[in-house]
């Protein structure tokens, strides 16, 4: 016959490493999540500034 409080830990147990492995998952969507959105801040910041910015090392490069 099967042990009733062993059958209770065991499936405690595989909830616990259930939970633990969802949290990494989450994390890991959080991190890409967060790089992403840098990128897109990088990419429009680059291209609103370009200009400026081209002209800018071009105004150093000539005075060099």
């Amino acid at each position: 016959m099967l042990n009733p409080y062993a059958t209770l830990v065991s499936l405690v147990a595989f909830a616990q490493d259930r939970l633990k492995r969802e949290e990494k998952g989450a994390t890991a969507v959080e991190y890409g999540l967060m790089v992403g959105l840098i990128a897109v801040v990088i990419i429009a910041a680059v291209t609103l500034l370009g200009n400026d910015l081209r002209a800018l090392f071009e105004r150093i490069a000539g005075a060099l």
